[in-house]
């Protein structure tokens, strides 16, 4: 449930705090006094697109936020973007710098706006007052229906990328047959060349190392014999020190025990020092300081800087550009296997994209036969008499394969008995064109609230639905069964709708209304939520207008009191 939203030096608003309650949440006010505005503010927190036009004039930056009821997936969302839950509660907040830049902030903690739309399912769902049937297009209405029937279309989608891999791995292979051509020599020589070097990763650390080697073989010999006679060998030896030190402590230890452990030390020492010595001598009876070797391996080396300037950093990556160098020349001489291969795994792919696609068009057609059913019956218990159809149209030509599958999901609708069922574009009347997109929401809504499906992730249904101005158009006995139909879906989760009619204000739950004033030259908005009374007389308001009548107080008492 969306708590509180707050906007400061947001378009008109210079700093507005609006608090919801459970059920139907109703905002009313003069034209012009930033419902919708409102809206809007909630539409940027669910990762809507941002403007500099949205910061106030005269302002540094414009600051939206809001605070949410917590739920498990939105808490799910936080930890997988490493960002900490803070108790019960979610607090959204977008800033929007005159400069053009912004920043995302969630649980006070830095995000993004991808993380703001994946929390937006679990949070909210904003149905704004420039979404009309107009922009409710093919896509948008097999969206709808999938949300209806629980669909997923994430096995299509991944049958669709594999399909779509193995036919650009195709069409790569025959497109660029005569470049492949025309590369055969260089590669041909680029992997003879590599072949013939016969190359061993990590050769060249080691080739250096002999090499530092051999181009100081008189010093290494000079100073291991030192060493050596230094330690073991000389008549001042570390060696021959020790031996005469040991024979002295051993003879105090025959008297005094404190000595012992002394003794066994030197003993350790004379080990040590004649591992040493044995090190140095053999590693000074090994050096060979041949002339030729070392100009072998200076060729060696060479060559491996040489082969290493054109295909890699590393003697490991000059053997890597090989093996890619020979796998490429196989693709050429065996290209009608390779063909053959990957038309086979083509036709495999796009099989197994038309059955998972067919799965699919299955499962809509039988969704779409309950929606039809469900939302003609929605749209009829708003004041209208229609027929209703969801048609699925599935094409099954690979040109118009898409993620999503290869159906058209067209709503069609006839809103005066013996005309034909024509696209819902064609509806003429604003007033049954915003009852019938609120028709086929709250059959959507319900559904998924009922089932616990919807969303097309499976996720639960949004906790807080949001309509701008749907009811725009109409009035009269369709206005309140639009307020009814309103009331009902709020008993389930909460609603914030916008509205200009008194018939929906009346059933509200709890009725805020947006008010504007000119304090210092500014425009100032404020926001209020109406008792009783102040209810009574803004309900009355909207009936009379301007000049609020004892007559028009009496029928807003009268309208709230029968909402009831």
């Amino acid at each position: 449930m969306l708590i509180e939203l707050r906007a400061e030096n947001y378009a008109v608003i210079d700093h507005a705090i609006a608090s919801f309650g459970p059920g139907l949440n109703l905002l009313t006010g003069e034209t012009g006094a930033g419902k919708s505005i409102l809206v809007d503010a909630l539409a940027l927190l669910m990762g809507g697109k941002s403007s500099t036009d949205l910061v106030r004039h005269g302002a540094e930056k414009a600051v939206v936020a809001c605070v949410f009821e917590s739920t498990p997936g939105a808490e799910s969302i936080l930890e997988e973007n490493g960002i900490d839950a803070e108790g019960s509660e979610i607090i959204l907040r977008r800033e929007i710098l005159a400069s053009g830049k912004g920043r995302v902030f969630v649980n006070n903690q830095p995000a993004t706006v991808a993380v703001l739309k994946q929390l937006a399912p679990e949070l909210a769902l904003v149905h704004a007052q420039s979404e009309t049937l107009s922009s409710f297009d093919q896509a948008q209405q097999r969206i709808l229906l999938d949300r209806f029937g629980g669909i997923s279309t994430d096995a299509v989608a991944q049958a669709h990328a594999r399909w779509r891999e193995a036919s650009e791995k195709l069409k790569d292979l025959l497109e660029g047959e005569q470049e492949r051509l025309r590369m055969v020599d260089l590669w041909s020589y680029q992997r003879k060349e590599i072949e013939s070097a016969r190359l061993e990763a990590g050769e060249d650390e080691a080739l250096e190392t002999e090499k530092r080697v051999l181009a100081n073989a008189e010093k290494l010999y000079t100073a291991a014999m030192g060493a050596f006679e230094q330690l073991y060998e000389g008549g001042a030896s570390a060696e021959s020190a020790l031996r005469s030190a040991l024979r002295n402590v051993e003879e105090l230890a025959r008297y005094d025990g404190r000595f012992a452990d002394a003794a066994q030390q030197l003993v350790s020492a004379r080990a040590i020092v004649d591992d040493v010595s044995s090190t140095v001598r053999d590693y000074a009876e090994s050096i060979d300081a041949s002339p030729e070797r070392l100009a072998e391996i200076e060729d060696r080396l060479a060559l491996l800087d040489r082969l290493k300037r054109k295909y890699g950093m590393t003697v490991a990556e000059v053997i890597v550009f090989g093996e890619e160098v020979a796998r490429k020349l196989s693709e050429v001489e065996d290209r009608d296997e390779v063909l053959k291969t990957l038309r086979a795994d083509l036709e495999r792919a796009a099989a197994e994209y038309r059955k998972s696609a067919s799965a699919l068009t299955s499962s809509r057609r039988a969704a779409a036969s309950k929606l039809a059913k469900l939302a003609e019956a929605q749209i009829n218990s708003l004041a209208m008499k229609v027929r209703f159809e969801v048609a699925i149209n599935s094409r099954e030509d690979e040109a118009v394969w898409t993620a999503a599958g290869w159906d058209e999901v067209d709503y069609r609708i006839a809103t005066n008995a013996g005309e034909p069922l024509k696209p819902l574009t064609e509806i003429a009347s604003g007033g049954e064109m915003s009852r019938v997109m609120l028709a086929l929401k709250v059959a959507v809504e319900e559904s998924s609230a009922k089932t616990g499906k919807g969303l097309a992730s499976k996720k639960l249904t949004p906790r807080t639905l949001v309509f701008d101005e749907i009811d725009i158009g109409i009035g009269g006995r369709a206005a309140e069964a639009v307020g009814q139909k309103l009331k009902s879906l709020a008993r389930a989760q909460q609603v914030l709708c916008v509205t200009h009619l008194p018939q929906i204000a009346a059933f509200a739950d709890q009725h805020l209304a947006v008010e504007k004033r000119e304090e210092h030259g500014r425009t100032r908005t404020q926001i209020r939520v109406l008792d009783d009374r102040a209810r009574n007389y803004e309900v009355a308001r909207m009936l009379s207008g301007a000049k609020v009548t004892d007559t028009s107080l009496q029928h807003a008492a009268q309208m709230i009191a029968a909402s009831r």
